[in-house]
């Protein structure tokens, strides 16, 4: 059966990726909260939230970066040909994700390189997840080992 995912030889250099959208709520927090076991007051007490700068609750900031790697995977752009997720750097949380914004992930092709496997090769991307408008609430790099086309 082919892959339904793309090749490292399928992606060039400042090619832009965009995922769609998903907005994030309430659930989404309590539930990241029991599997994680990271109950911070910030993200689960609204009269705590309150007197923080942010004035109301906000989602986890990995929980936003776990939201941007499953939108990449319902894209289906590394299914059946994704070797190993080698990294992630640089990551940045540049603004609060509240309650009922909705987000969705922007990814610049930084680089392709070949290996020294024939069969692979690696994609490093620029990745930024914004919300409704437009804002960057999380930025970060990421670099995909990839199969070749055969």
């Amino acid at each position: 059966m082919e892959p339904r995912g793309r090749y490292w030889d399928d992606f060039k250099g400042g090619e832009v990726l965009v995922t769609g959208r998903r907005t994030v709520d309430a659930g989404d927090v309590s539930r990241y909260a029991g599997l994680s076991g990271d109950f911070n007051p910030l993200h689960t007490d609204e009269e705590f939230a309150r007197t923080t700068p942010f004035g109301t609750r906000v989602a986890h900031g990995i929980l936003t970066l776990a939201i941007s790697n499953g939108q990449q995977n319902l894209t289906g752009w590394f299914e059946g040909t994704t070797v190993a997720l080698l990294g992630l750097d640089k990551v940045r949380f540049t603004a609060p994700v509240k309650f009922g914004d909705t987000v969705h992930t922007e990814m610049t092709v930084r680089e392709t390189r070949g290996t020294s496997k024939p069969d692979r090769g690696v994609v490093s991307f620029d990745v930024v997840v914004k919300n409704q408008r437009g804002e960057a609430v999380l930025t970060y790099e990421t670099s995909v080992l990839l199969r070749r086309r055969p």
